[in-house]
């Protein structure tokens, strides 16, 4: 038999298959892959460091879709809205995807070289280097619980008879549609005027 025409295995087709088994499942097990692409176990490990290089393989897919446009933005702070907005809509697409992303040190290099630039923009900016970190962690832990509250239910606390909660039947039912992004825009003001009161001082 002649080869294909098209190889049955290239990075690619890992890390696009390892995506679709994580927002199935929330996970994926090299074995998975090889059946879905119809190939040996064997020979996936070929063309990936193991388990460890498909997580940082799906870590670059993922953070594709952060615009990296936004870092270049003046000032500082409206960058880094711009980042927050751009990085939260990036992880919603693949919730699923950040407990498993969460897990492991980065190590992913076009993902490390938004870091960089995200430490290089604080640092401009005027922000002390023992700040820029905890700033940018802050930031992280805000997008990426807001990701994943975009793919909770919309009614997420259930009310009985059985224990009375009037006052929280009152403001669930004052807050409307689109609880989660009212809730990221709170965190993100909050987020935003702490780090300018910080530059301020």
């Amino acid at each position: 038999m002649g080869r294909p025409r098209t190889p049955l295995l290239d990075r690619e087709r890992i890390t696009t298959t390892a995506l679709q088994l994580v927002d199935e499942q929330g996970d994926f097990s090299v074995p998975q892959i090889a059946k879905r692409l119809g190939a040996q176990t064997g020979s996936v490990y070929h063309h990936v460091d193991g388990r460890d290089g498909i997580v940082e393989l799906l870590r670059e897919r993922v953070a594709e879709a952060i615009d990296p446009g936004t870092l270049d933005l003046t000032p500082w702070d409206a960058a880094l809205e711009a980042w927050a907005r751009s990085y939260r809509a990036a992880f919603a697409a693949h919730p699923r995807a950040i407990p498993l992303l969460m897990t492991s040190p980065v190590r992913a290099p076009r993902v490390l070289e938004q870091y960089e630039r995200a430490v290089n923009l604080l640092l401009t900016a005027g922000f002390a280097a023992s700040e820029v970190m905890p700033l940018i962690i802050a930031l992280e832990n805000l997008v990426l619980g807001s990701a994943l509250d975009l793919a909770a239910p919309e009614t997420m606390w259930e009310l009985t008879e059985r224990t009375p909660t009037p006052r929280l039947a009152e403001a669930l039912a004052a807050v409307g549609e689109g609880r989660a992004d009212r809730a990221f825009e709170v965190g993100l003001a909050g987020f935003l005027g702490h780090a300018r009161a910080l530059l301020g001082t």
